[in-house]
């Protein structure tokens, strides 16, 4: 499997990340350090107790990090908490409406460590 062909296997926008990361031997490298940098767990973590501060903390981290890498369903979904818990701004989401973000993106994430594994093993 190439690079791209992961991409495309996990919904990946590929040219988007070679556009930030300008090398795709970068792109290689960071892509396969996503599942040991806690960074999904982090925020996974943070919603189990709706700590404000942690989960913009935790969302943000995470929106930055799959943005670069160009997985655009992760990042926004964790931008949307972010935002949700962002100081300053009024909570509109429910806990209950957050939770299936939360719910979403552990699925999104779990499709995109998959893909990640066979890539490596390949």
């Amino acid at each position: 499997m190439t690079l791209k062909e992961l991409y495309q296997e996990i919904g990946g926008d590929y040219d988007q990340a070679l556009r930030v990361l300008r090398v795709e031997k970068l792109l290689d490298k960071h892509i396969r350090k996503l599942t040991k940098t806690g960074v999904v767990d982090g925020l996974l973590d943070a919603g189990k107790g709706m700590e404000p501060d942690r989960m913009f903390e935790a969302a943000h981290a995470m929106k930055g990090v799959c943005a670069n890498l160009g997985l655009t369903g992760l990042a926004d979904t964790a931008s949307d908490i972010a935002e949700e818990y962002r100081p300053g701004n009024p909570r509109k989401l429910t806990d209950a409406q957050v939770g299936e973000k939360l719910a979403q993106i552990e699925g999104m994430y779990r499709k995109v460590r998959e893909g990640i594994s066979r890539y490596e093993g390949e």
